[in-house]
């Protein structure tokens, strides 16, 4: 958005309430310019980006100052982090359930997501280490017991698709999930980490290059260079402090139900709605 244009702003909440829109367009000192049952546009406001953040926390929602002719189709990639982002879960928590050390690796993995870990690859190296000995049967199970799609993704991915965008699902979890939500969802383009089993066990070791915050930014750089396109045609969506280095070289970043530092930094923040929120935040395609 151009430093002289003028934004509309986009509030959002699965269940928007009466009560909440009357008190913005008190305010603004006008009715929203639409309204849905999910969604209100108030077009051309002089509203800073303090003022949003300030209504989104007044009234639990969420709110976004975007450009007006804000277009999908402007965009040819669409970039998802997978735990917490794409899918409900964090697998290696999950998977530590079935060893009996979910709250030791789940504080690894939070303080890892806030960014009070430095080193994010021997963080991962000491969850992993945790799970060694596991039968890797139990990735099965956390695949069909646990892992859920995130709500909104289809419709997301539907209009992404819809606008001619191409799809990169990167993570630093593990490839045994990350080949089965690219098969479940159809997406093109996937980069995560190799949990290492030997003879049918978890051997408590990640095969090869860790896919860390670095490795993610090299993925979107590198997908971004195979389908022709500059980062800044690409949409970054994330929730951690590993997906703030490929979010920063983004056309546009959304931080999804994400830790304060990485809501801070990105473009856009939704904390109270699905991954179809992203569809607000552009114009329809004519």
């Amino acid at each position: 958005m151009s430093a002289n244009a003028t934004p509309d702003l986009i509030v959002q909440h699965p269940a928007l309430a009466d009560a909440a829109l009357a008190a913005i367009a008190a305010e603004l000192g006008r009715p929203a310019d639409e309204r849905s049952p999910t969604l209100a546009r108030w077009r051309k406001v002089t509203l800073g980006v303090a003022a949003a953040s300030a209504l989104a926390r007044a009234h639990l929602i969420d709110a976004a100052l975007v450009p007006s002719e804000q277009l999908l189709g402007n965009f040819q990639l669409i970039a998802f982090d997978m735990d917490s982002t794409l899918i409900t879960i964090e697998c290696v928590d999950e998977i530590a359930d079935f060893a009996g050390c979910k709250p030791q690796v789940a504080a690894i993995t939070a303080a890892a997501m806030r960014g009070e870990i430095a080193d994010y690859d021997e963080s991962l190296r000491q969850r992993v280490a945790l799970l060694a000995g596991l039968d890797e049967s139990v990735l099965e199970r956390v695949w069909n017991e646990r892992l859920a799609i995130t709500p909104g993704a289809h419709a997301l991915l539907a209009a992404a698709r819809h606008a001619g965008l191409k799809t990169l699902l990167v993570s630093g979890g593990f490839t045994f999930f990350t080949d089965r939500v690219k098969a479940q969802l159809g997406l093109d383009f996937t980069r995560a980490n190799t949990l290492e089993v030997v003879a049918g066990k978890i051997a408590g070791k990640v095969a090869g290059e860790i896919v860390n915050a670095q490795g993610k930014r090299r993925a979107l750089e590198q997908t971004c260079a195979r389908i022709g396109c500059s980062p800044a045609q690409a949409i970054v969506v994330g929730d951690g402090a590993n997906d703030l280095a490929m979010m920063a070289i983004a056309g546009i970043s959304v931080a999804f139900h994400a830790k304060p530092q990485v809501a801070a930094q990105a473009t856009y923040a939704i904390g109270h709605c699905g991954l179809d929120a992203i569809v607000g935040l552009f114009a329809p395609e004519r």
